[in-house]
């Protein structure tokens, strides 16, 4: 288990920005060390253990990047197109043992491997069959083109995967091209993840007519198993200080993270604090952001725990930018930093100086067909259908205070977030 001293995330005064807050995690969060070896195709989305070097160069061998004709690059025509007996042919997977005699040309294809003293390869639709059968190569093309030297993409030796990597197909491609058939991968961060308050029912459960039924908790396990999480369905834990804070003590030894939502605000119903503070210690943080204020992080025997308001809108968003930082700290994983596309507003907004702000948008094309982005019309941060109905958030920095349409903004779409 992740092991955090009780007073590594200490902090008082004014609210804290969101960048001071991502860097405290970063900085703070020790990576757990226990690894283990997963098959090729189970790769994806795992962070990887350790640096891989090319156990070969690739490409292995130098091949044809075209359908076309093989020639030595003396042979190349340099003043005017010159006629060439055909000699061989080499096809994909075939072998090219015999050299290419000078004066001659060789019909090679695609990922066919170059015969000894070929170096240059003129493509197929670029030459013409004279009335003797020979291959009419045109003057001009410079030599070596459309050729692919060994080690042209990954040289021998070369670290081509770091440790700390958080896999995607691209990843595992590269490890396939490599003969790879298992990888040494960090194991799965274990997360418990529960939401407090006797206003939620769980789906399927009967629900009473001043209850809601559990949105978030759902929401949430869904975004940390896209981070490769391996998650604990708690359910729900009601307004009881005894019964929050015995929930909390008995999962914080089994798992590396303890996520809640509700029940972290000031309000005399909000028990979380105080239930953190009877088993271990905790620290309100007032993050300078909007949506989500309220979010809590606190120490329990050693394993964080992160409190998120309740209101989904504001749920997501601090998840985006609490949670998955420290999933990723966790798990050793490079860092992975939100860079926001600039885009062209198509609203007008009003906001505090000193505070981050996620404002919910559509993508669509302005009449010049520049992509713009279209503010929701609406603001209450317990509004699903702002999730689901727009794109991605725009980001607007701490020393914004106004948005007018025709100015960049930053744009974050939701595929990009987890």
């Amino acid at each position: 288990m992740a092991q955090l001293s009780d007073d590594c995330f200490a902090f008082g005064g004014p609210m804290m920005s969101v960048d001071e807050a991502v860097s405290l995690i970063t900085a703070r969060v020790s990576a757990i060390a226990d690894i283990e070896t997963v098959a090729l195709d189970d790769a994806d989305g795992r962070v990887l253990a350790h640096d891989i070097a090319a156990p070969l160069p690739l490409p292995p061998f130098t091949n044809s990047a075209v359908d076309g004709y093989a020639v030595g690059n003396a042979d190349v025509p340099q003043e005017a197109e010159q006629a060439f007996p055909v000699d061989g042919r080499i096809q994909a997977g075939g072998s090219a043992q015999a050299p290419i005699k000078p004066g001659h040309t060789a019909r090679i294809f695609t990922g066919a491997p170059m015969p000894p003293g070929a170096g240059t390869v003129f493509m197929q639709e670029d030459v013409r069959i004279d009335a003797a059968g020979k291959i009419v190569l045109p003057s001009g093309l410079k030599p070596g083109a459309n050729v692919r030297p060994a080690g042209e993409d990954i040289p021998l030796g070369h670290v081509a995967l770091r440790a700390g990597q958080r896999l995607r197909p691209q990843h595992v491609a590269l490890a396939a091209a490599f003969g790879l058939v298992r990888l040494d991968v960090v194991r799965r961060i274990r997360v418990a993840v529960f939401s407090t308050g006797d206003e939620l029912a769980s789906p399927g459960q009967s629900r009473a007519a001043s209850q809601l039924f559990d949105s978030n908790r759902f929401m949430l396990m869904a975004m940390l198993r896209r981070l490769g999480c391996e998650v604990s369905d708690l359910g729900i834990l009601r307004d009881e200080r005894t019964s929050l804070a015995n929930g909390l003590k008995q999962v914080a030894g089994d798992h590396d993270l303890i996520l809640t939502t509700g029940g972290v605000s000031t309000g005399e119903e909000d028990h979380v604090k105080a239930a953190v503070e009877s088993v271990g210690s905790l620290v309100l943080w007032r993050m300078a952001i909007k949506p989500g204020r309220p979010v809590a992080m606190g120490i329990i025997n050693g394993t964080p725990l992160i409190g998120l308001p309740g209101n989904p809108v504001a749920s997501f968003v601090t998840f985006v930018h609490v949670v998955r930082p420290t999933v990723l700290a966790l798990a050793g994983s490079l860092p992975e930093p939100l860079v926001p596309m600039p885009l062209r507003a198509a609203f007008t907004y009003k906001k505090k100086l000193g505070r981050r702000e996620y404002v919910r948008a559509s993508l669509r094309r302005g009449q010049d067909g520049t992509l713009e982005a279209v503010k929701f019309p609406r603001e209450g941060a317990g509004l699903l259908s702002s999730l689901v109905e727009t794109d991605g958030l725009i980001e607007l920095g701490e020393d914004i205070a106004r948005v007018e349409p025709g100015e960049s903004v930053g744009f974050l779409s939701y595929a990009a977030l987890i």
